[in-house]
């Protein structure tokens, strides 16, 4: 054979962020949907996964849907958005949570988060929704993200809500299998499941290929209010009306989760306990092989619950640890490894250029230092070595 013919050496295998991962059931349960013919939207598993969806969160009413965006979309709708409205929004978060809004005509105005959760920050909250409404703005609703799976402090965020009377939806997309609550307080041991505190108006959930239990694509509308979910399933069906031929009163949309891929996600949720329990360990695995290193931390974990790790973040100060955060991106990818900024804050984005945020400084500042590593549940302790060796050399090139 020729030089020419002869096959490239093999790299190291592609090591994703958080890639999709089966628990073994999901191939079975779509063979059922096909077995039933029921391969159009709607069908016995999607009645079934939004029934297993509200047992397990404990939230009662549950829509499931083409994306997580769909369903914050449609809990804007219902709560009535429109132009001349202001959305408050966590900053630092996924373009997914804010943009619905927009598409309904709203202004976003966003909030900083604090050091101590990188959530959104309950006394900024406050001083924004002061603020707004001394201007005669009509706050319409506050969009809080669980950031990387770590639920936001609902209860102080909805107090904060309850003296200026704004309803909550809270972007729960990141957190499934994250718990909100002290081990002593109300809603079990480990505290009531993201996206599940009384009060809250409506929680969506993302499903997306990356999430820790995915359906492909898709997400999920939670509610206590079983008219604003009866309302959003008419909407997601195009908003026909009750009649033998095509009737509509109203503009809906097609935004119903397809019945196949609601029987992968009812596999999904047989493993998300374990899904869980393995973030957390390879969490525990970074921890232990980055330990001693100058100039790296972690995200912090809240005090008031539990977070599902979704994945591991680092902080990196350049100058004490030796490199930046984007030499450490490059130097993974060098190695067949991927690695993600922090997200980077909406009111720094160009589509939002100008748009109002109170604070700022605390998450430019986990933007500019944050890194994500891999985190995907399939991942073994050697696969968290060989990206630890990787940043444990990069201490030794010299300050930046």
């Amino acid at each position: 054979m020729s030089a020419s013919q002869q096959k490239p050496p093999k790299g190291p295998p592609r090591l994703f962020l958080s890639p999709p991962h089966l628990g073994g059931t999901e191939e079975a349960r779509v063979a059922e949907a096909f077995a039933s013919n029921y391969i159009a939207p709607l069908g016995p598993q999607v009645d079934a996964f939004e029934a297993a969806f509200a047992e397990l969160t404990g939230i009662p009413h549950c829509l499931a849907l083409a994306s997580g965006t769909a369903a914050m979309h449609l809990a804007l709708h219902c709560l009535g958005l429109g132009p001349g409205d202001v959305v408050l929004a966590s900053t630092l978060t996924f373009i997914g949570s804010v943009s619905p809004a927009r598409y309904l005509g709203a202004d976003v105005a966003f909030v900083d988060c604090d050091r101590a959760t990188w959530n959104m920050d309950p006394e900024l909250l406050r001083e924004a929704l002061h603020a707004l409404t001394s201007e005669g703005r009509r706050v319409k609703a506050v969009i809080p993200t669980d950031l990387y799976g770590q639920c936001a402090d609902y209860q102080r965020l909805l107090d904060v809500c309850a003296l200026f009377g704004v309803p909550i939806v809270a972007d729960a997309a990141e957190a499934m299998g994250a718990r909100y609550g002290h081990p002593s307080g109300a809603g079990g041991e480990d505290g009531r499941h993201a996206g599940a505190q009384p009060g809250l108006k409506a929680s969506i959930f993302s499903f997306n290929g990356n999430k820790i239990i995915t359906t492909s694509g898709g997400g999920m509308l939670a509610s206590e209010d079983g008219e604003l979910i009866r309302r959003a399933r008419r909407l997601s069906q195009q908003a026909r009306e009750p009649a033998a031929h095509y009737e509509h009163a109203e503009i809906g949309y097609n935004y119903r989760l397809s019945n196949i891929l609601a029987a992968i996600g009812l596999g999904q949720l047989d493993v998300l306990e374990a899904r869980v329990a393995k973030r957390r360990l390879i969490f525990r695995w970074y921890q232990e092989a980055l330990s001693g290193l100058p100039g790296l931390s972690f995200m912090p974990e809240a005090a008031y619950g539990k977070s599902n790790r979704w994945l591991t973040v680092l902080q990196v100060e350049p100058q004490a640890f030796g490199a930046t955060p984007e030499a450490l991106r490059q130097a993974l990818e060098a190695e067949n490894i991927e690695a993600r900024p922090v997200w980077k804050p909406m009111h720094l984005q160009p589509v939002f250029a100008g748009g109002r945020v109170f604070g700022g400084a605390v998450s430019e500042e986990l933007f500019a230092r944050g890194l994500c590593l891999p985190s995907g549940t399939a991942m073994t302790r050697d696969d968290v070595a060989r990206v630890a060796t990787i940043l444990r050399g990069s201490v030794r090139r010299g300050r930046p």
